[in-house]
């Protein structure tokens, strides 16, 4: 029996606009990530998730609200879901940054992350565990989490065993309030997609229903 894992990243804040790196600090969304929110909300409340997640920080948790009213759901704050800290880059462009940290990083972001941030290897386990935890226990139902993008990406290169270095190069982005969507069994975690916006799965769900009648 396997269980359907939805993960979006939270709505657009001001320091994504300008591809400032927000990391682990408690940026709010803004009001193009507020209306990116309510679309989200209005797919979740046709996916009928059985429970709803989200990160602890704050843009998250905000993108998580109006979800939570769409189904009725408590979001469950589980910090294993947050976004990979960044260290010296938090708050910063990568123009704004030493020039070797920055070709350090671009070479290889695992290997030569950002001074003073996590390990993404570390970052990518914990959010693998949580999904099995999360999996297991709504066994054949579906969950849904608000999570982050760097995180996301990180996953979804150990889901399909790519080398997590390769992360910015395979993955090269994930749009704010776009779902990456996992089928979860005791055995494996599979990919079924990725970057999906709301609008277009809610298309994807209409047209499934009108095959089967």
């Amino acid at each position: 029996m396997s269980t359907t894992v939805v993960l979006a990243r939270h709505g657009r804040t001001p320091w994504h606009a300008d591809n400032r790196y927000a990391g682990s600090s408690d940026v709010p969304i803004d009001e193009v990530g507020r209306l990116q929110a309510a679309g989200l909300a209005a797919w979740a409340r046709g996916f009928l998730p059985d429970a709803l997640f989200c990160s602890p920080l704050l843009r998250a948790r905000q993108t998580a609200a109006p979800v939570a009213e769409a189904t009725g759901l408590t979001a469950r704050v589980d910090d294993r879901i947050r976004e990979v800290a960044f260290g010296v880059a938090e708050g910063r462009t990568l123009d704004e940054l030493d020039s070797g940290v920055v070709a350090r990083f671009r070479d290889d972001p695992v290997a030569h992350a950002f001074p003073d941030g996590e390990d993404p290897r570390e970052a990518a386990a914990r959010a693998a565990a949580w999904v099995r935890e999360a999996a297991l226990a709504h066994e054949g139902g579906r969950v849904l989490a608000i999570a982050h993008n760097t995180l996301l990406r990180l996953l979804v290169c150990h889901v399909m065993g790519a080398p997590l270095r390769d992360y910015r190069r395979v993955l090269p982005k994930l749009d704010s309030t776009c779902l990456v969507r996992l089928r979860v069994d005791r055995s494996a975690i599979a990919l079924e997609a990725y970057n999906v916006p709301p609008a277009a799965a809610v298309e994807a769900g209409a047209r499934e229903r009108e095959t089967r009648t």
